[in-house]
């Protein structure tokens, strides 16, 4: 298979372009491109122009903002299926506020804004589509809010596996596996907590029978005790 043909199987098996006909399909695979990234390779920064939508089809991407004494805050570890880069949508000659890195070897499609806009002017489904993407990332930015104001330590970390596992799970029999790359120093950004805390959490879960945890993986085993 070509890399134009690789390119538009890709994104056939995208959900949320299912909407569109192979007409519209074909004109989409030729206004997007297709690129591979390594691990820990930038594929935007802040300030840069927000003007390219992206489709994450294999691998890891960070989603994270860094101060200017290089504390870094994760916002979100997207997966294989899901866009980033979406305000761009919305605001296409604004500033990215955020890094994204890829966090593993990934495999990501981008278009220009607003070529996309086109496709989804031309499209009420698509339309739709976008709409709830966006909708579903506010939505769990606001659920994370609300973690930070009402639970503890140990319990954002808890519902940050169940989150994980919810989104990223695989079934084993009775039991759930989730592919991870992080570090716990990357967890405790992710949850608002350190390092430290990370680590005893872990370890406590492990203890009580309820994961079993590795640098790449975490196997819940007692899922509802999460």
């Amino acid at each position: 298979m070509d890399t134009s043909g690789k390119k538009l199987w890709y994104l056939e098996n995208f959900n949320i372009l299912k909407a569109l006909s192979k007409k519209e399909m074909m004109n989409l695979n030729e206004q997007t491109k297709m690129r591979n990234c390594h691990k820990n390779e930038v594929i935007y920064l802040p300030y840069e122009k927000s003007n390219t939508l992206y489709f994450l089809k294999e691998g890891k991407v960070k989603i994270a903002s860094v101060s200017e004494d290089g504390k870094e805050m994760i916002h979100a570890i997207l997966g294989q299926g899901e866009i980033f880069g979406e305000l761009a949508i919305t605001d296409d000659q604004g500033e990215r506020k955020q890094i994204a890195e890829a966090t593993e070897d990934a495999l990501i499609c981008s278009i220009d804004v607003k070529e996309f806009g086109e496709f989804m002017q031309n499209n009420s489904n698509l339309n739709l589509s976008i709409t709830k993407a966006i909708g579903f990332r506010l939505r769990k930015i606001q659920a994370r809010l609300e973690s930070l104001w009402f639970k503890s330590a140990p319990e954002r970390i808890s519902s940050f596996i169940k989150d994980l596992t919810d989104e990223h799970g695989k079934d084993i029999g009775d039991e759930k596996v989730v592919q991870l790359n992080l570090t716990h120093q990357e967890i405790a950004s992710l949850t608002a907590t350190t390092r430290q805390t990370v680590t005893s959490t872990l370890n406590d879960l492990e203890k009580k029978g309820i994961i079993i945890y590795d640098r790449k993986r975490i196997l819940i085993k007692k899922y509802d005790l999460l």
